[in-house]
């Protein structure tokens, strides 16, 4: 163009024409700019034409993005042609990649979320999710059945639908504690333990409620507990009733035979079998009549020294400087099992120790020795009643001190925890509440 203005053919025209003078000195930079101005509709018609696929590349990735945000994974865009586009391209078909997996990751989820669904509503356990403001945001067949006869609860008050449940349910759900609760259902009674949860669900509070039946499985539990007691004491009756009427008949062959001199012996070892199982069976006596602790003030030096004055024991850290709270009587038993235990576990007996410490609301005794110590499995099962890991030659063991222990704290309403201590031994403590003497701002024991 700018050629034309000031080359040919625009001044050969105007030559022949007779007319040159209209072309000025300073043609060429005007006929540059005439150039630049002519020729600027077709460069932007031509820019058009070369970005108009570009255009539609870009607005199809702008609608599927729009598609993702709004959770439609479904969309793709076609890959023909793309390498015409370079690094454009290759952000295409990284886009359709990016779309098969979120399609795959959806499946799975909504295939998981079905499963999860059938679980939760088909388990036989009734669960309620509660929002903050007390109103029913799921609930599942169970839940239904044994609030609301099987009608949906969601959206409903959690307070209208617990009026018409039985009063011990409806106090449990709404003490925010974990409990285990009976009521009578068609005649029949029914356990439920009660659990709850706090959680937070897409940012707000809510609250889970889980009610499960234990009627068949504390059944079930009850006929275990029975048939383990019944083989404990049938072994140990055996144990001692075999010798019993071993020594009988021997002493009745003595006295045939005139060795009068001999029976001393064998009445001896009669009374002292006797005996034996007088103790075997008191014990469970005592385990099964334990009453109601009577908690009262204990001065810590009186209760310390009669404790000393049955097992010997080493107090590591300082007695405690306010009376304590609770029935001395069942926590010195408690304590008198645990030492002798310690004594037995067959560590040096001057490591032997107990420390009283406070840690928040609670009491802590801990009896600790240095002896093997007990593998995963005895710890699993060492509070359990009757479980003893003592053999008969070594005197036998009823399995419950550590039983009777746990009953003591649990009666108080505490705990016991066991754990093998580093460097060999094994630590029973037992977590009693502080009580009134033992306030939260009372200087903390020091920790032994």
């Amino acid at each position: 163009m700018h050629a034309a203005l000031v080359v040919w053919p625009l001044p050969a025209l105007l030559t022949g024409l007779g007319r040159p003078d209209l072309i000025p000195q300073a043609w060429s930079v005007t006929a540059l700019g005439w150039s630049l101005l002519l020729l600027l509709p077709f460069v932007l018609l031509l820019s058009q034409l070369m970005l108009a696929p570009l255009h539609k590349l870009l607005r199809a990735l702008q609608g599927s993005v729009l598609s993702y945000r709004d959770g439609d994974f479904s969309l793709s865009l076609a890959a023909e042609g793309s390498q015409r586009y370079g690094e454009l391209g290759d952000l295409l078909r990284l886009h359709n990649e990016l779309g098969l997996a979120l399609r795959e990751q959806r499946q799975h989820l909504a295939q998981r979320e079905l499963l999860l669904d059938s679980v939760v509503q088909n388990t036989p356990v009734a669960m309620l999710l509660c929002g903050s403001d007390g109103l029913v945001a799921y609930a599942n067949l169970a839940a239904r059945q044994l609030l609301a006869e099987g009608r949906s609860l969601s959206g409903a008050e959690l307070k209208q639908i617990l009026t018409t449940a039985p009063t011990v349910l409806r106090e449990a759900l709404q003490s925010g504690q974990d409990q285990l609760v009976s009521i009578t259902e068609v005649g029949q009674e029914e356990h439920f333990h009660c659990s709850q949860r706090a959680l937070m669900l897409q940012g707000q509070p809510h609250r889970l409620l889980l009610l499960r039946r234990m009627t068949r499985e504390l059944s079930r539990q009850e006929v275990a507990s029975w048939k383990r007691v019944i083989r404990v004491i049938s072994h140990e009756l055996n144990n001692s009733l075999a010798p019993i009427s071993s020594l009988a008949h021997s002493g009745a062959e003595l006295a045939r035979r005139g060795q009068i001199e001999r029976l001393e012996g064998v009445f001896q070892s009669i009374g002292g079998r006797a005996k034996h199982l007088h103790s075997f069976l008191s014990g469970y006596a005592r385990f099964a009549k334990l009453p109601q602790p009577q908690c009262g003030l204990v001065n810590w030096p009186e209760f310390l020294a009669n404790l000393a004055a049955h097992s010997p024991f080493q107090l590591r850290g300082q007695a405690p400087e306010q009376a304590g709270f609770f029935d001395a009587a069942q926590i010195e038993q408690a304590l008198i099992n645990l030492i002798k235990n310690a004594h037995e576990a067959g560590g040096p007996a001057e490591e032997v120790s107990l420390s009283l410490m406070q840690q928040g609301s609670e009491l802590h005794m801990t009896v600790a020795d240095r002896g093997p110590g007990m593998s995963d499995t005895v710890l699993a099962q060492a509070l359990l009643p009757f479980y003893s890991t003592k053999r008969s030659s070594e005197g036998g063991g009823t399995g419950l001190g550590l039983a009777l222990a746990r009953e003591i704290s649990e009666a108080h309403g505490g705990r016991i925890a066991l754990a093998n201590r580093e460097g060999g031994g094994l630590r029973v403590s037992l977590m009693l509440p502080a009580g009134p003497s033992m306030a939260s701002d009372s200087p903390p024991l020091t920790r032994p």
